[in-house]
């Protein structure tokens, strides 16, 4: 068990001054990582990351925790497979109104499966798990974009020994059965390069009608954000190019507001994961840096982002390997800071 010294620091940034939250003080595992977040439908946040001793240890399980009138519950194991390790937790509603909790388990990313349940009441009781058919491993960590027509356009990758690469998985039957486009990759340049290469985990959204773009961490020996395309409300997508932005191959995340500018929560560094960043753009692809989350030495990574029915930002981010952190921004503040 753990005791956090503090559980609010005020980050001030352009005049708006935010109060982040850790959304818990003890657990029962030393190590923690790569959160989810939404919104449920009667207002609290809930939000998921996996933990134990360390990450890919056979201990490590899913855990959550609901805020609620302000206050989060205590942390609750939500998925553990037997005797492996499980990774990136994933929510999101789909049309007919079911939360799903997508998630994969395995020694280490190069051999992962996935599995997944869903609850009808909002996080308050769980269906079994179901593992998914070897190939398909859902929305691999940010959340899948979910269109008007309840069409599910999910981001996935996978990584081999030497190569990475993003796939797109499509379900037009609240995620029943998979349509798969990809692989979208980088063009290798001169001579290969030492090492990974490519790009991973990708987050979808929307720029208006049936124009979607997904954001893309790559290796370091990319070391810039990729984006790629689709204008058929992502049944075919191009193939990827680098924005100006940054990435020390760490997770990034992305949304659209209702005025039509991207906000993009990444790393503005080449090497390490601090700081943690907002970004904003017009365009979707000329970004303006203006937010820092978190700038002291250490770990601030894997950032999960939702906009909420009210128009704010719901964040939650990796601590040190140590707690998951939330941070609300409405709709003042946010207008504050991207102005």
């Amino acid at each position: 068990m753990r005791l956090l010294p503090f559980l609010l620091i005020p980050i001030v940034a352009l005049g708006a001054e935010l109060k982040p939250e850790f959304i818990y003080e003890t657990a029962p595992f030393p190590s923690c990582h790569a959160s989810t977040v939404i919104e449920l439908r009667n207002g609290d946040i809930m939000s998921a990351w996996f933990g134990g001793t360390d990450e890919g240890n056979p201990d490590v399980a899913i855990w959550s925790s609901q805020r609620s009138a302000g206050k989060w519950s205590a942390p609750q194991e939500l998925v553990r497979e037997p005797n492996i390790a499980t990774f990136n937790p994933v929510f999101f509603y789909t049309k007919d109104g079911k939360l799903w909790l997508y998630y994969k388990f395995g020694p280490k990313p190069d051999n992962w499966s996935a599995g997944r349940r869903f609850s009808t009441d909002d996080g308050k009781t769980w269906s079994p798990v179901e593992h998914l058919p070897a190939g398909l491993l859902g929305p691999i960590r940010a959340k899948p974009l979910v269109l008007p027509d309840g069409t599910i356009v999910s981001g996935s990758s996978v990584e081999s020994y030497r190569t990475w690469a993003v796939w797109i998985d499509r379900s037009t039957d609240n995620g029943a059965t998979w349509k798969k486009f990809g692989p979208i990759t980088v063009p290798i340049t001169g001579d290969a390069p030492k090492g990974q290469y490519g790009l991973i985990q990708p987050s979808v959204v929307s720029m208006g009608g049936k124009k979607l773009r997904t954001y893309m961490r790559s290796t370091t020996n990319i070391g810039k954000i990729a984006i790629a395309d689709s204008s058929d409300a992502g049944v075919t997508w191009t193939q990827a190019r680098t924005i100006a932005l940054p990435n020390p191959n760490s997770g990034i995340d992305a949304v659209s507001l209702k005025d039509g500018r991207v906000v993009v929560i990444y790393n503005h560094t080449t090497r390490g994961r601090s700081p943690l960043n907002l970004a904003v753009s017009k365009d979707g692809e000329n970004f303006r840096m203006v937010h820092t989350l978190e700038s002291e030495p250490g770990e601030y990574s894997y950032p999960a982002m939702i906009v909420g029915r009210d128009g704010s930002l719901h964040i939650t981010y990796t601590w040190k390997r140590k707690l998951i952190r939330y941070v609300h921004i409405d709709a003042a503040e946010l207008n504050a800071i991207l102005k």
